[in-house]
């Protein structure tokens, strides 16, 4: 059964999201890089933002991104190719609007906008939303089938449709704000590496990408703030972690911070952008996030996600030295990296079983070590062995473990009663 709902209180819910910020932004370090093999005419000095308007008549740009003209000499003249090697299973359509390669061209403006968003990306928060929801332990089914306690339909309805928003927040919207922000500030690396992408293409106009920025920045922003009201929330948590989130995206694609430049720093964003802040913000639309355990759980499977991050850095290892990016692979080298990797996945929640033995969740500890076992025999059979070849095997065999390993975690601490 579920434990008792628990009170709001104004002081430890402030306290608690003033401790997430500080504890957040000490993991970035400011270590802006410059590139190095792009062509001579741009410069990081040159496409840096200003965060002073300045004298403008492009009537394309829109404060404070910068437009080509005015941001540096490089012109976005690529052209698209006549095919973007377009897959021919027949799912070319598909990914189009997933926004993955293989894609189908397009001239509709709403399909472009939508693959700006990369829908294939949304999945992961909408996760970590649901295990937040979970970890409230006071998220109602319409119709629970294993406690007959949890069956009012009028409530579960409520919870549904909350759950829904909030994952609307964390996917369309802030997700979509993150990817749409990363392709604007990455138009000039793509339209040497892949023109055929919306924005360097010319597919899409920069009025209109920066138009689809602020579009989806404040109005998730606003739906955050509407969560808030919705919850009866005292202090607007939602607001606050999504205010946050949309702040690392930025400094993570933009200059002068660029976090993705440092292989630290830009893969822990990923692994709290993807992990911790979806799920702070779906407990806190149906709990409390008023114990440390609610942060520090999170944080841990963030450094999980770091692990993750770097499986993607792999294939482009060579291309990240070249242009300055200082990727892990990059500083350790690949077989240093990949230790790194499967440490850091194992690691941590070799770290998040034991914290559920010593509070005597002895069954939920032993399922998350039975699911940490598939992942440490893909890591010795295809991440250890041929981290470049086996990069995407890899994933596709090993995350659907950890993700449920989250969502083990998450119900434990939903169900676990604190106060005993």
């Amino acid at each position: 059964s579920l434990p008792p709902n628990r009170q709001p209180n104004s002081t430890m819910r402030s306290l608690a999201v003033s401790s997430l910020l500080v504890a957040s932004a000490s993991a970035f370090s400011t270590a802006p890089r410059s590139y190095t093999g792009l062509v001579s005419t741009v410069s990081q000095q040159q496409s840096s933002l200003s965060m002073l308007p300045t004298n403008n008549n492009n009537e394309d740009s829109f404060y404070p991104f910068p437009s080509t003209e005015s941001s540096s000499n490089f012109r976005l003249d690529a052209k698209p190719p006549t095919s973007n090697d377009e897959v021919t299973d027949g799912s070319a359509d598909l990914r189009q609007l997933l926004g993955v390669k293989g894609a189908a061209g397009s001239e509709d403006i709403w399909k472009i906008r939508l693959q700006l968003t990369k829908p294939v990306t949304w999945i992961p928060l909408v996760w970590g939303v649901m295990c937040g929801a979970a970890a409230s332990g006071n998220y109602h089914w319409i119709w629970n089938p294993f406690d007959p306690n949890d069956r009012d339909v009028m409530l579960g309805l409520e919870d549904t449709a909350k759950g829904f928003v909030a994952m609307i927040l964390a996917g369309p919207f802030l997700t979509g704000y993150t990817q749409t922000i990363n392709d604007w500030y990455d138009r000039e690396i793509d339209a040497i590496n892949e023109p055929y992408r919306p924005i360097p293409s010319g597919a899409i106009s920069e009025g209109q990408v920066i138009f689809q920025i602020w579009f989806l920045l404040l109005g998730g922003l606003g739906i955050a703030y509407g969560l808030d009201v919705w919850a009866g929330h005292d202090f607007p948590t939602v607001l606050a972690l999504s205010i946050f989130g949309s702040w690392v995206s930025y400094i993570y694609s933009a200059p002068p911070l660029k976090l993705k430049q440092n292989g630290w720093a830009g893969n822990y964003a990923l692994g709290c952008s993807y992990i911790s802040l979806p799920w702070w913000c779906g407990q806190a639309v149906f709990g409390e996030l008023d114990r440390p355990v609610y942060f520090i759980l999170p944080i841990l499977y963030s450094i999980a996600g770091l692990g993750i991050a770097i499986v993607n850095d792999f294939k482009s290892v060579e291309g990240d030295r070249q242009m300055g990016l200082n990727s892990l692979p990059v500083a350790f080298g690949i077989d240093g990296a990949k230790y790194i990797c499967a440490g850091s996945v194992t690691l941590t929640q070799l770290g998040v079983a034991a914290y559920l033995y010593s509070i005597g969740e002895t069954n939920y500890a032993a399922g998350l070590l039975a699911l940490l076992l598939p992942q440490i025999y893909f890591q010795a059979t295809l991440l250890l062995p041929d981290p470049v070849a086996n990069d995407v095997k890899y994933q596709a065999s090993s995350q659907p473990f950890f993700v449920f390993g989250i969502l083990a975690t998450a119900l434990c601490l939903g169900h676990h009663d604190f106060t005993a």
